[in-house]
């Protein structure tokens, strides 16, 4: 067994998978962390497409991300960036994947940013 498969949010990210899939209607919201970064995808399970990317390295997260302190604030902006492209393409109802990361923190801002941005999850 590899180092990877003893990792306690890979075997998490493994079983909500089992039970999470998107389609074009309603894609698959994950979310990827490093230590710095958030990063954000819709994606079309069925076709296999990231229908919508945001990030915090983004050129239009940027100038929004000067204004905001902190992991906890800038992962709420991406989130609300997120929401706003997935606007732009009619989507407006995701199924949410936390990646095998708990619901709190970074991971929660992305996810109350996507809602105040108007998603329905």
């Amino acid at each position: 067994m590899s180092s990877k498969e003893k990792n306690s949010r890979y075997r998490s990210k493994i079983k909500i998978r089992k039970h999470i899939s998107g389609t074009a209607e309603r894609p698959r919201m994950t979310i990827t962390r490093s230590l710095t970064q958030v990063y954000v995808q819709l994606i079309d399970d069925v076709t296999g497409r990231t229908l919508v990317s945001a990030s915090s390295k983004s050129k239009d997260a940027l100038e929004e991300l000067k204004s905001v302190k902190g992991k906890v604030g800038m992962s709420k902006v991406v989130g609300k960036i997120a929401a706003k492209k997935a606007l732009e393409n009619n989507i407006t109802s995701v199924v949410f994947d936390r990646n095998g990361y708990r619901y709190h923190g970074r991971i929660k801002a992305v996810a109350d940013g996507a809602r105040e941005g108007g998603l329905k999850f």
